[in-house]
């Protein structure tokens, strides 16, 4: 018997290959997968890693009619000569047009996966827009799937979608994989990267990272992982290590991630404050970000605006306390004292105080560590989340 099939789609060949990662290969061995996006140059390693049939659609995170029309004709083709059972989309401009095109080709099953609410950064003109698409997405589908309660509300309270929603399992895409994301596979990671014999010990090899990275043995180490733009906090961030640094020159700040000086660039004063601080530690992008997390102390990500954050579920996985903002999705992983602290987005002086108190308290910044790990564990396991979107599948042919 033929397996049924299933294209997924995302704007960007690397959402496919970081957002969905192991997925389609899971998938894979009950339906036939093909995975669509823009390619940037890591489609066809997706592909090959997946064990999927791969096809580029040149789509562009930028609004731009002519293209998007030119990309929606492409879809639309796509969709009749293939005739999947189901199209399900994810990101932003990738949902809309596939969620446009495989209604216009009559497939069947049409998931969209709501994510991050971009709507929920702009203002004006520009936010009724986004927020258009957003509703063109949802009318399209014939299943929206929040990626957790805190999307799904707010998707009914902007009158977004009145459609019935569906969360997988607990939320999140794809879940953690936590033996993966641990301190053990960490370790032998950073032996062979650092070339260390086998009976180095963790405290030393964790000693030995840091070092390479510029922290001492003492330093109190704190780290964000993401794109380094207001958008994500980095204002607030900026500031309340202004104020500390001078309290506790042993504090050090972790940055993992790109600048950009396009989309959302950081004012002057931070920029210069972060880029040329001795204690600021820049290490742009990293595919592999667990050794960052392992040498740190603390995960803080004072972002605006998510939809379920891979990030803060990684960092608890490895078993750090985290700082966050009360938004979708972060105090859905976080809960506030126990696993972290939750402050109000945009406020540097809360999130100054959130990281003095857990200085100043290293026996509480213990126990929200200890109970980290597990709280992820048991909630966003990945293979639990894909075996729930895998039995959502399997639901369609009753």
């Amino acid at each position: 018997m033929a397996k049924k099939k299933l294209i997924r789609v995302t704007t960007s060949d690397i959402s496919l290959d970081s957002l969905i990662k192991g997925q389609l290969k899971f998938l894979s061995s009950e339906f036939e997968v093909i995975g669509v996006s823009n390619n940037t140059g890591v489609l066809a390693m997706v592909g090959e890693r997946e064990g999927i049939r791969t096809i580029e659609v040149p789509m562009h995170r930028e609004i731009s009619l002519l293209s998007d029309m030119k990309c929606l004709w492409l879809l639309y083709r796509l969709f009749r000569k293939e005739k999947p059972d189901i199209v399900h989309a994810n990101t932003p401009k990738g949902s809309m047009l596939s969620m446009i095109a495989s209604k216009l080709a009559s497939v069947p099953h049409r998931f969209y996966t709501v994510t991050g609410l971009r709507y929920q950064g702009a203002s004006g003109l520009f936010r009724t827009l986004l927020m258009g698409m957003e509703r063109i997405s949802c009318y399209c589908a014939t299943k929206v799937i929040p990626e957790g309660e805190g999307v799904k509300k707010t998707l009914l309270e902007d009158k977004i979608t009145s459609k019935e929603m569906h969360i997988i399992h607990n939320g999140n895409i794809n879940g953690i994989d936590t033996t993966y994301f641990s301190e053990q596979a960490t370790i032998e990671e950073i032996k062979q990267s650092l070339n260390l014999s086998k009976e180095t010990d963790s405290e030393r090899i964790r000693d030995l990272f840091r070092e390479s990275i510029g922290l001492s043995k003492n330093d109190f180490a704190f780290i964000f992982i993401g794109r380094i733009v207001n958008d994500k906090g980095m204002h607030e961030l900026a500031g309340a290590f202004s104020k500390l640094i001078p309290i506790y020159p042993h504090c050090k700040l972790i940055l993992v991630g790109n600048f950009e000086h396009e989309l959302d660039p950081l004012d002057r004063k931070d920029l210069d404050f972060l880029q040329h601080n001795r204690n600021i530690k820049l290490m742009g992008y990293q595919r592999d970000v667990r050794p960052f997390l392992f040498a740190a102390d603390i995960f803080t990500f004072p972002s605006y605006r998510e939809g379920f954050p891979n990030v803060v579920m990684q960092a608890g996985a490895m078993g750090l306390a985290s700082i966050v903002t009360n938004i979708n999705g972060c105090n859905e992983i976080i809960k506030n004292g126990e696993n972290g602290i939750i402050i109000p987005p945009r406020n540097t002086t809360e999130l100054f105080f959130a990281i003095k108190k857990l200085i100043e308290n290293p026996q509480k910044k213990q126990l929200m560590a200890e109970k980290a790990r597990e709280m992820i564990r048991s909630r966003y396991e990945q293979r639990d989340v894909w075996n729930a979107l895998l039995k959502t599948y399997r639901e369609l042919e009753k």
